[in-house]
């Protein structure tokens, strides 16, 4: 059975390694997998909870797909679009936030997480996009959703609201119930810097992150520097409970490797720290330096990466707009 694939990436630039083993490297497989059918959608709406410039918004709309791309998405075989240019999303959200319930969107932690002690001050569209991620992955009859742990609650709340909206509209089947697709050995991707703290574009220091657009010398040295001790490399996972950065540089040599993390763990047990960021260093720069090159390349072919954009909004619009028809009938429009 052909499973329907639908996810996003928030065009915040200069995507880093927690974004590629987080999302993209994991995109790539279902894009490979002739058994699924891929949209993979630049969410813009998404990125305005927060105040953007409009010039480097525009800018990292075409750096996320060039990074697609350059990280092996086929948008011949995937739709690739940016969520602003199907008008279906922003209506489909409106209608379904008329079905969500407040107490669901109080119950989301990402909200709490992100506007802080003075949530009075934070917008309406951070308190709501959950809604619009459900009509995100409602419009294309979604299956599946690859999704984080930091993401679980949000699907929970696709699937409440379009079990609610089947149930008040008496249209069962009409919106699928999508299900998460959840990788088993990922582990989550941490600053180098400090690791109880997710590896994120907005801390200060460039040196907690690896972009994908980083050099050899710059992977090389950010590597060297991330924050380790001086105990040679643990032995088993109990070792690892209080030494959250050596947890996490295992963790990123185990994701990019595609290796199981407890036998990463035993290939390098008992070795010193520098000999394991040295293999992790060259494996990492095997990895990017081709992703990296290929990014660059494509910044520079404009028209190229809007063509893209063109097809995949004509396609996701064909699917979208039919959905929405169905809605209004159903609704009473």
């Amino acid at each position: 059975m052909e499973k329907k694939i639908f996810s996003g990436v928030q065009p915040t630039g200069n995507l880093h390694l927690g974004n590629y083993l987080g999302a993209i490297k994991n995109f790539v497989e279902l894009n490979n997998d002739n058994n699924n059918s891929c949209i993979f959608c630049v969410v813009d709406l998404h990125a305005i909870t927060v105040n953007q410039d409009p010039k480097e918004l525009k800018d990292n709309i075409r750096e996320t797909v060039a990074t697609f791309i350059a990280s092996g998405i086929d948008p011949k075989k995937s739709i690739i679009f940016n969520q602003s240019q199907v008008s279906a999303h922003s209506e489909a959200a409106w209608i379904l936030s008329c079905t969500a319930r407040m107490g669901w969107l109080n119950r989301m932690t990402q909200f709490k997480e992100k506007a802080g002690k003075d949530k009075e001050k934070a917008s309406i569209g951070l308190y709501s996009y959950p809604v619009l991620m459900a009509a995100d992955i409602l419009l294309y009859d979604s299956t599946h959703v690859p999704v984080g742990d930091d993401q679980k609650q949000h699907l929970e709340l696709c699937r409440d609201i379009a079990q609610k909206f089947n149930s008040d509209f008496k249209a069962m089947d009409f919106f699928k119930i999508p299900e998460p697709l959840i990788k088993k050995e990922f582990s989550r991707i941490m600053s180098l810097k400090d690791g109880t703290k997710k590896m994120s574009k907005s801390e200060m220091s460039d040196l907690s992150r690896i972009n994908l657009t980083d050099n050899d010398d710059q992977i090389i040295n950010k590597i060297k520097k991330a924050k380790s001790d001086s105990l040679p490399m643990p032995s088993s996972l109990e070792e690892l409970s209080s030494r959250p950065e050596v947890k996490n540089l295992i963790g990123i040599y185990a994701s990019i490797s595609d290796l199981d993390f407890e036998k990463s763990l035993n290939e390098f047990s008992g070795k010193n720290i520098s000999e394991f960021k040295e293999k992790l260093s060259e494996i990492l720069v095997d990895k990017i330096k081709p992703i990296s090159n290929d990014i660059k390349k494509l910044l520079n072919e404009k028209s190229y990466l809007d063509k893209i954009l063109l097809d995949g909004r004509s396609k996701a619009n064909d699917i979208a707009t039919k959905k929405i028809e169905k809605i209004h009938e159903i609704v009473g429009f």
